[in-house]
């Protein structure tokens, strides 16, 4: 009898692995998919990854609630050698996982209990939660559910709502500075703020703090000395323009228009 349980056991243990060892392969050809191929890769052949996890979880879970399959929580591991020294078999099986089977490793590995650092906050959380009346629990659940369906609710509306309403905030946010534009329009029309230091070459030799424009005739007096070319009996009238004195021409463009009057063209 003890025989054909250990037999039953081996078998099972066996099928288990061999199970468990396909669901790491699928586990591990998907992430390499991900990590590596995530640019050819379709959302339909994510879902037959998936898919072929998911069964691979069912057909386990279906292995270990068979009739046939022993109970394994009624069995219990005892390790029988322990060793400092690395285990090459033990390496093998385990993909250089486990290379020594120690006294320092095996609680961790052994283990079918969290740790007591796990099971103390699980404990606090357990008080917790029956300090919590029914009626406060219920308020707080629906207090969830509307914060997630209001979230849901953000998540499935329409792309195109979005774009609207991301294109009205950027449509209702000024695209200039108000300050700026008074400042610029004062410059331009009035001189404001703007720098008093005057060009170099901007002063006549011979004439400190006098510019060149000062000396020089207006737009009105050159159209009217224009004019003048044209009438050679109002040459004899005009006058020598003194420097610093306004109103009166200057002397270089008297001799222009006496000579532009005595030109043959001109008579």
């Amino acid at each position: 009898m003890q025989q054909r349980e250990e037999k039953q056991l081996d078998a099972s243990v066996e099928s288990l692995v061999t199970r468990v060892a396909h669901l790491k392969g699928s586990l591990q050809s998907f992430i390499y998919k991900l990590e590596n191929e995530y640019e050819r890769l379709s959302w339909p052949s994510v879902l037959d990854n998936f898919a072929l996890l998911s069964g691979q979880l069912n057909t386990i879970n279906k292995l270990l609630r068979n009739e046939k399959t022993p109970s394994y929580k009624s069995l219990v591991i005892i390790p029988l050698l322990l060793s400092p020294d690395r285990d090459e078999e033990l390496a093998k099986l385990t993909e250089q996982r486990v290379p020594v089977f120690s006294h320092e490793i095996v609680p961790d590995h052994l283990r079918t209990k969290p740790d007591p650092e796990v099971e103390e906050q699980e404990k606090q959380l357990s008080v917790e939660a029956a300090r919590i009346g029914p009626e406060a629990a219920q308020k707080q659940i629906q207090t969830l559910n509307k914060l997630c369906s209001n979230l849901l609710e953000k998540l499935n509306n329409p792309r195109d709502d979005r774009d609207s309403e991301s294109s009205a905030l950027r449509q209702n946010k000024p695209s200039f500075n108000p300050a700026d534009t008074n400042a610029l329009v004062a410059a331009v029309g009035f001189g404001k703020n703007l720098s008093k230091c005057r060009p170099p070459g901007s002063v006549a030799p011979g004439h400190t703090g006098q510019t060149m424009m000062s000396a020089g005739p207006t737009l009105q007096q050159v159209t009217i000395a224009g004019a003048a070319g044209h009438q050679p009996g109002m040459s004899g009238q005009v006058t020598q323009q003194q420097p610093g004195q306004p109103g009166k021409m200057p002397s270089n463009i008297k001799t222009n228009i006496k000579s532009a009057s005595m030109h043959p063209y001109n008579r």
